[in-house]
């Protein structure tokens, strides 16, 4: 039975994308077993021993020190975002960098949020997106940027929202929209990592993972690499089927009062074609029957 435990899987990983040259260790001849690193070369340049960091790797030791994540992270040269994945890894709660949400229970969105939501959409396409990347909310001309072959109303439903990550690598519409689907889609699965670790308690959260696994391939194989990527500032090139080809900035950022929340924006630079485009998605998404409060989305 495979005992590797997720943070072990992750040093794993990082190890094998390493080799001697990379941190300075000596080759000790061309033949080599493992790809990347040895466990030893790595429990060496974190100062800690082989056998510890072996059991760490192998899920036979249950954590470890905050000073001794820090090491390894040097010692794998991981970046800040992969550092704090790391920590938020470890079996100690202490570790993790945020709070992890409580499971169970229908995610909210508040009125002050869906009032910012209705006020920006003549101009700004935006959306509210929760701790398994369900949209929560969106304004009308986010809904027609992403998704706009998906009833508005969805999202009112905390069983049917629509949720980013299965819309990405499991409807053919939203996998058109994007021009580069396999960088938009390792993206999705990165922020995916980071929120499997932040939540290891939520049983919802795991069984997507499962979903995606099972019916595709190429998140199973994004999945595996255990690619870390926080969702932050990202341009994407998309091919809209009502306004053709525009290239819009998304932003994203974390809700104060709601942790586990992001409120998500796409804007474009002003007085090229592609804000022309996203001018021309609010009257499209426009209907004189639309209610005036934000729809929950996945």
């Amino acid at each position: 039975m495979d005992r590797t435990s997720p943070l072990g899987a992750f040093l794993k990983a990082r190890r094998a994308r390493l080799s001697p040259d990379d941190v300075g260790l000596p080759r000790y001849g061309d033949r080599r077993r493992v790809p990347g690193l040895r466990r030893e070369e790595v429990a060496l340049l974190a100062g800690v021993s082989a056998g510890y960091y072996t059991r760490l790797e192998q899920g036979q030791q249950a954590n470890a020190s905050p000073e001794v994540l820090d090491a390894l992270a040097r010692a794998l040269h991981l970046s800040p975002a992969e550092r704090d994945h790391l920590h938020d890894l470890s079996a100690t709660p202490g570790h993790r960098t945020r709070r992890p949400a409580t499971p169970g229970g229908a995610e909210k969105v508040s009125a002050d949020l869906r009032t910012l939501l209705t006020t920006m959409a003549a101009q700004v396409p935006a959306l509210v997106v929760g701790r398994r990347n369900d949209v929560l909310a969106w304004n009308r001309t986010g809904h027609a940027l992403l998704a706009p072959h998906l009833d508005f109303a969805a999202p009112d439903d905390p069983g049917a929202r629509p949720n980013l990550s299965r819309l990405v690598f499991l409807d053919a519409p939203t996998r058109a929209l994007y021009r580069d689907w396999a960088a938009k889609a390792r993206s999705v699965v990165g922020n995916l990592r980071i929120l499997t670790a932040r939540n290891p308690g939520d049983t919802h959260l795991a069984e997507l993972v499962t979903e995606l696994s099972a019916d595709s391939s190429e998140f199973a194989a994004f999945w595996d690499a255990h690619t870390v990527a926080p969702c932050g500032s990202d341009v994407h090139d998309l091919a809209h089927p009502a306004v053709g080809e525009l290239t819009v900035t998304q932003q994203t950022f974390d809700v104060p009062k709601e942790p586990h929340q992001s409120f998500v924006t796409f804007t474009a630079e002003p007085g090229s074609p592609s804000a022309t485009a996203l001018e021309a998605l609010h009257s499209h998404g426009r209907t004189e029957d639309a209610p005036v409060a934000c729809a929950s989305t996945p």
